[in-house]
């Protein structure tokens, strides 16, 4: 577990530098009120129906779809994207959020992908978010990779 001073710094930090997508992150909460909530590491998680996970500063989404073992993988992804939030700050949302969300959600990429079997987490914003992952959980990618 995170010690309190790291949880409370991580909080500020999220409220403060990074309060654009935790406002974000908040209103999709909010919306959530019904689902599963969580804490993973200081993030607040909702589990949704949706197929894909999302992270808005300090809120992370994760796709109730996933097995158990890749929601684990998807937790530490998303909180790494959450890490890049408090490095990043206001710049997080035009850095990582958008080229995220178009390589995620534009069928060019999504045809793309599947057509020439490239990774969804070979793109920077994923694969940083894996690397952050990888060093502060330890959490070894089997799934997401």
């Amino acid at each position: 577990m995170m010690p309190l001073s790291k949880r409370i710094a991580y909080t500020v930090l999220q409220c403060s530098w990074g309060l654009l997508q935790t406002l974000a992150g908040a209103a999709v909460f909010l919306v959530l009120a019904g689902h599963e909530h969580f804490i993973y590491r200081g993030a607040v998680g909702t589990l949704w129906r949706r197929g894909e996970s999302l992270s808005l500063g300090m809120f992370i989404f994760v796709s109730e779809q996933a097995s158990p073992e890749a929601r684990r993988e998807l937790c530490a992804h998303e909180y790494g994207h959450t890490v890049q939030s408090l490095i990043l700050g206001v710049f997080y949302l035009p850095a990582i959020a958008l080229p995220s969300a178009v390589w995620c959600m534009l069928p060019y990429f999504v045809k793309r992908r599947s057509r020439k079997g490239i990774s969804y987490y070979s793109f920077y914003p994923e694969k940083w978010a894996n690397h952050i992952a990888r060093k502060l959980t330890g959490i070894k990618f089997e799934i997401l990779i």
